[in-house]
Parts: structure tokens; sequence; C-alpha cells
């Protein structure tokens, strides 16, 4: 690989500014189906004109990436990728809020990160506690064909 000049004005400059390369263009590529979807049903950009509430958003996304987690990589309704409709629900909350339309219905604060980290404190102790066993975690690939 070729070494940059120190003195190379445009890789100082360039080199400040939001590195858009380490964006998978894989993530793009999927994430773009699922918007296609969307836009043959509703409109393209229909968000940033109706809005849309986090929650919705957020549901969805968690539906398709729990069905996905779960070893249904295509959603039986459109015939896509879960995953592709996971990144186009995210696509959406983060554009609707930089433009100003993202209802905020989120959840009243409860909590959440105290308690993640006064839980996660037990792992290590756990992992310690059972140092000595060796169990079988499984996997997709263990499930029972029929």
């Amino acid at each position: 690989m070729a070494e940059l000049k120190p003195t190379n004005p445009k890789a100082a400059i360039g080199s400040q500014k939001l590195p858009l390369h380490l964006w998978p263009t894989t993530a793009t590529a999927m994430g773009c189906l699922g918007l296609m979807d969307g836009a043959l049903k509703y409109g393209r950009a229909n968000w940033r004109v109706s809005g849309v509430r986090a929650s919705i958003y957020f549901d969805a996304a968690s539906r398709h990436l729990n069905a996905w987690f779960e070893g249904e990589a295509v959603d039986p309704d459109s015939g896509l990728p879960h995953l592709s409709h996971a990144l186009a629900c995210l696509a959406i909350l983060v554009d609707a809020e930089a433009a100003g339309v993202l209802v905020d219905d989120r959840q009243v604060p409860g909590g959440y990160r105290s308690l993640i980290d006064a839980l996660t404190q037990h792992v290590p102790r756990l992992q310690d506690v059972h140092a000595d066993r060796e169990p079988k975690h499984f996997t997709i690939a263990d499930q029972v064909k029929g």
C-alpha cells in the first residue's frame, strides 16, 4: 500500500471527516430492499412527510431481528430477508429523527442502564463458578430436521 505524503493537504483535511467507508456496502444493499418494499407499498420517503412513531419502528425492527435470531432468514410476507427489513426500520428511525419528524413516544426512562450495569457484574462471577464445565451450546446447526 502506498504511503500518504505527510504534506498532502487533502489527506489532512479528509481524515478529519466522517469515515463513510466504514459502513459496509453490504448493509446498504440489504437495507435498500426493505426500503424498496416500503416505497412500493407506501411511497418513497413517506415518513418525512407523515412522521413516524418511534415505538412502531422499534417494534418492527425487534420483530424482524427476533425472527432472524430464531433461525427464520426470510420474512414470509415479503419474501425478503428479515435483516433487510430491520435495517430499513433503523434507517427510517435515524432519518426521521434527523428530519425532525420522529414522534418520540419512547418510554419514560426506567433505570435500564443502571440495571444492566448492576447485573453485568454477575457475568464474570458465573463464568468463574462454572469454569470447570464444558456444556454443549446449541445453535441453529443443531436443529432437529424433520
